[in-house]
């Protein structure tokens, strides 16, 4: 039992999440929206500066995490917005090569805490309240205004390096009934 309390370890989860995704594969020929998805889901995948593992591909979702050495606030948002600046470069190549306009964002999830790991066969998976938490943050009012960063309260006070107030603003989540305030941005 002591071994198994020993894996719980402290870290970062980040979910970059493509918005409209439903609509997408609703309304789009399923081999057109399977390359858009695979090359969006890549470029965002090969924009990992910061050396994240990636715990799983979640449909329009890579769910990235990170123990120890945790980013600080600065370098965590430089890496959103590279990771937005790819995949919004690759949203525009995407749509000049099908001659289509393909009407997907990004918004971006950022929480800390504890968490550990389970394996079955080959699949890894990430358990704990921190990572339902991180998913409960994707289900927000700002669901809306895509494109956009949230920073969980917990992210913020672990990180050393606070933003400055005037970047960052402060809301409740109405669906995250266990996290308290969570930080947001809206990209330019």
């Amino acid at each position: 039992m002591e071994e198994l309390i020993s894996q719980n370890e402290t870290g970062i989860i980040m979910i970059p999440d493509i918005s409209g995704f439903t609509d997408f594969v609703i309304n789009t020929n399923i081999f057109i929206g399977k390359y858009i998805t695979e090359n969006l889901l890549k470029s965002i995948i090969d924009s990992n500066n910061l050396s994240f593992k990636v715990s799983e591909i979640e449909g329009d979702a890579v769910l990235f995490y990170k123990y120890r050495k945790i980013p600080s606030f600065d370098d965590t948002l430089a890496q959103i917005v590279v990771m937005y600046k790819n995949f919004k470069k690759e949203l525009g190549r995407l749509s000049l090569e099908l001659t289509m306009e393909i009407s997907l964002s990004l918004k971006i999830i950022v929480h800390y805490g504890s968490f550990t790991q389970y394996t079955i066969g080959r699949f890894k998976k990430l358990y704990g309240a921190t990572v339902v938490e991180a998913h409960q943050m994707l289900k927000n009012h700002m669901a809306k205004f895509p494109p956009y960063a949230l920073f969980s309260e917990a992210f913020l006070k672990a990180n050393f390096e606070q933003p400055a107030q005037s970047i960052i603003e402060y809301d409740n989540c109405d669906n995250c009934i266990y996290l308290a305030k969570i930080g947001y941005i809206h990209y330019l």
